[in-house]
């Protein structure tokens, strides 16, 4: 029987060396590549054409979100399994988006993820059950954790504006615009303007 052939997708290096040391330890595992971000993932998926890839959400550049629909586009055969720290019922429904067959959460038991990896390897899914996600258990959204200035910035760039037109529009300055998405991104670990326009979306911010 051919081994579950893994990529693992994670910008921290000491977070893919226990994902590894985890992962090889199973009879039925092989890690074939490492990836720093979701370019490298996509670019190793081409080469190495893992079974799976273990994705996390939070990675500089090209994030998981985004990198997930890239390898799901040009790599139909290789599955995503997000490994995230975001419990936010949001987050799931962009992985869910971008074509990722599990997620995970990092708070998880290491035999979850490997569960995850082995039903999603076998055509099945692997989502957390209802009531997980923050959402449904705890009332506070990821859309508390940013300022009331950082909301009104988020909703603009959703909304399509450039980042001079938002500086007219709340008479601020361009670099404290962009200072302000830079926070955005940390907080909500969303790195392109389709990610940012996806959770504006998901948080109710395009209704007018």
């Amino acid at each position: 029987m051919k081994p579950i052939r893994v990529l693992i997708a994670d910008d921290h290096a000491l977070v893919r060396s226990g994902l590894r040391a985890l992962l090889v330890a199973q009879a039925d595992f092989e890690v074939v590549g490492e990836a720093e971000d979701g370019a490298v993932a996509l670019e190793r998926c081409r080469k190495l054409e893992p079974d799976v890839v273990v994705m996390d959400l939070t990675m500089p550049g090209r994030g998981g979100i985004n990198a997930t629909e890239d390898i799901r586009h040009e790599c139909p055969c290789t599955k995503v399994v997000v490994l995230t720290m975001h419990d936010d019922e949001a987050y799931l429904s962009m992985a869910r988006l971008a074509g990722a067959a599990g997620y995970v959460f990092k708070r998880s038991l290491a035999t979850e993820l490997i569960q995850a990896v082995r039903a999603v390897h076998a055509g099945r899914t692997y989502f957390p059950s209802a009531g997980t996600t923050s959402r449904n258990k705890n009332p506070k959204s990821a859309l508390a954790i940013i300022s009331e200035r950082e909301r009104e910035v988020l909703t603009l760039i959703a909304h399509g504006y450039t980042t001079s037109e938002i500086a007219d529009k709340l008479h601020i300055g361009e670099k404290t615009v962009e200072t302000h998405r830079a926070h955005i991104s940390e907080k909500l670990g969303l790195r392109t303007r389709a990610e940012l326009v996806r959770f504006a979306l998901d948080h109710g911010l395009l209704k007018d």
